[in-house]
């Protein structure tokens, strides 16, 4: 897979300048209506990587979104959320497309919260909400408004921009299916569940920089986190209904499915990246959980 595009790479591949102000104390954030790239086939398309940057973007026409292992079809308009640990592509289908989009660093919301506590921006959650014509009206009535301020000469614009990002993330939060938001008690099973899911997560995506997973076991994670095995998996089966094992298979089927598909590697490296000692382990994981081999999944269209 391709290495993590920086900031600085997406200026010098889309407008081959860089801002002023790009690496000044605040943070950066700019604003962007879309001018697509166009692929070999004549269709635009948006390279399928990792961006070492938030995304939120308008898109307008029958489009597709390759997000992680899913792939999501946009009828007609979307809002769209992304994030610097999820890889994606844009595969647009229309000729005539249209839409805005902005981008920002963590470094822009120093001190004004950790952006990855909401679902739009977690490898779980929903990243991708298909709009009515009116929600579409709405949305890019906020993009305007950053259009606006940040041509402006106020002296907080930055703080209004911040806000309006919220309102763009608390948007697309109130379009996500009621079930995310009920509240629960905080109590111990759900703190190591977090941290548990913390770590799981910060084995990935499989890169070149960061080509090998190190905690592949339950015993793994809960000699990282201290606690012992059984009470681990007592902890997850009560905040998400699975073990230990499972949630590890899960993760680690999904990056197989996207490395399969997205990758150079051949299957005997995507074995080994995922922590299987022998090709033969990750065959037999793969078809139990899929039916079908790792090579045949590759070669589906």
């Amino acid at each position: 897979m391709e290495k993590t595009e920086s900031l600085a790479e997406f200026y010098k591949r889309k407008f081959n300048w860089m801002p002023e102000n790009f690496r000044n104390e605040i943070g950066h954030f700019n604003i962007f209506r879309i001018e697509p790239l166009i692929g070999e086939n004549g269709k635009p398309v948006i390279p399928y990587k990792r961006r070492d940057f938030y995304k939120i973007m308008l898109v307008k026409g029958n489009s597709k979104v390759h997000y992680a292992d899913k792939i999501f079809e946009v009828k007609k308009q979307a809002l769209s959320f992304s994030n610097p640990y999820i890889p994606y592509k844009w595969e647009h289908i229309d000729d005539i497309r249209s839409g805005v989009f902005c981008i920002f660093n963590q470094q822009f919301f120093h001190q004004f919260g950790n952006l990855n506590q909401y679902e739009v921006f977690q490898p779980n959650g929903n990243h991708v909400f298909e709009l009515t014509d009116e929600q579409a009206i709405e949305v890019e009535s906020i993009f305007v408004k950053m259009e606006q301020e940040i041509r402006s000469e106020y002296k907080y614009k930055y703080d209004i921009l911040r806000n309006l990002v919220f309102e763009l993330l608390h948007y697309g939060l109130k379009m996500q299916p009621s079930t995310n938001f009920e509240k629960q008690q905080i109590n111990a099973s759900q703190r190591i569940s977090a941290l548990f899911m913390e770590l799981l997560e910060r084995q990935f995506p499989i890169e070149e920089h960061h080509p090998k997973i190190n905690l592949r076991t339950a015993s793994d994670f809960a000699n990282q986190l201290n606690v012992h095995v059984n009470h681990l998996n007592r902890a997850l089966k009560e905040t998400m209904q699975k073990t230990t094992s499972q949630l590890i298979s899960d993760r680690v089927l999904q990056e197989a499915k996207i490395l399969l598909k997205h990758s150079t590697w051949n299957v005997g490296e995507v074995a080994y990246a995922l922590g299987f000692t022998e090709v033969t382990h990750f065959n037999n994981f793969f078809k139990k959980h899929l039916g079908t081999s790792p090579l045949k999944f590759r070669n589906i269209t």
